[in-house]
């Protein structure tokens, strides 16, 4: 089920186009979890090109984190079910009174392995768009949180929370790596910022070749762009958190009231 080849310039190279086309089997559930990637042998027939052709496509598959090789015996579909965010139970504030973060108790509840990655903690300009969700200038100087998480040992989504510098400056837990039990949020409600709602905007869209990389994506592969503001009882937005997640990992569950 080899993919067409694009004639003329910028035409997308044929081991890519393999590679696309094994990463959406895997995505479509044609090769499930626990199946073999076919052979080398397998894949220069099937796509009628050379050996080096179709090892490039696997470095491809390989830098997607759908598959991992075993020495001996080949490229294995990787087990991944999807964590699910649940949008009327993830931020209740029972987790954080029990210690948990949303992230790491909805990964536990899919039955996988969590980790998150600091990658930057400090002070930056707020961009043009985060400035106007908290109600500042954009270029103040805000605190920003820059996080990498990963599932079972593969990256699955990014996120940097933006806070008012004036919420933030006298709650040193914020400033470091691990807030203490129940994140970020639990820290804020310790220091008087109730939680009323939060609001998030999701849209879907082809990863840019950096997020891709970033995520151990193949360059185009779906994305979900999600927006939260974080906003407490007085009305006011102490943090916005733009995230990036792989569109695969991850199943959005809501729950709409009904009303007259």
């Amino acid at each position: 089920m080899g993919t067409a080849v694009g004639g003329g310039r910028g035409a997308v190279p044929r081991y890519v186009q393999i590679a696309d086309d094994i990463v959406q089997q895997i995505r479509a559930g044609a090769l499930k979890a626990g199946d073999m990637v076919p052979s080398e042998a397998e894949l220069v027939e099937r796509y009628g090109v050379a050996g080096g052709t179709v090892r490039k496509a696997m470095v491809e598959v390989r830098a997607s984190g759908l598959v991992e090789t075993r020495h001996g015996k080949g490229s294995i579909v990787k087990a991944r079910p999807p964590v699910r965010h649940r949008s009327s139970d993830r931020f209740r504030r029972t987790h954080r009174q029990e210690g948990k973060a949303a992230y790491l108790a909805e990964s536990a509840q899919s039955g996988a392995e969590a980790k998150v990655s600091v990658l930057f903690i400090g002070p930056t300009e707020a961009p043009e768009g985060i400035a106007e969700r908290l109600g500042v200038t954009a270029g103040t100087q805000v605190l920003a949180r820059r996080r990498l998480y990963f599932r079972n040992g593969t990256p699955v989504e990014t996120a940097t929370s933006y806070l008012p510098w004036d919420v933030v400056k006298d709650i040193p837990e914020l400033f470091a790596e691990n807030p203490g039990p129940g994140g970020i949020y639990a820290r804020l409600e310790d220091h008087g910022h109730v939680f009323a709602e939060y609001v998030e905007t999701l849209q879907a869209r082809p990863a840019a070749k950096a997020e891709a990389t970033e995520l151990s994506l193949t360059p185009g592969a779906p994305v979900v762009h999600l927006l939260r503001d974080a906003v407490t009882a007085d009305g006011r937005v102490v943090e916005v958190c733009d995230t990036l997640m792989a569109a695969d990992q991850f199943v959005f569950e809501y729950r709409i009231p009904a009303r007259d």
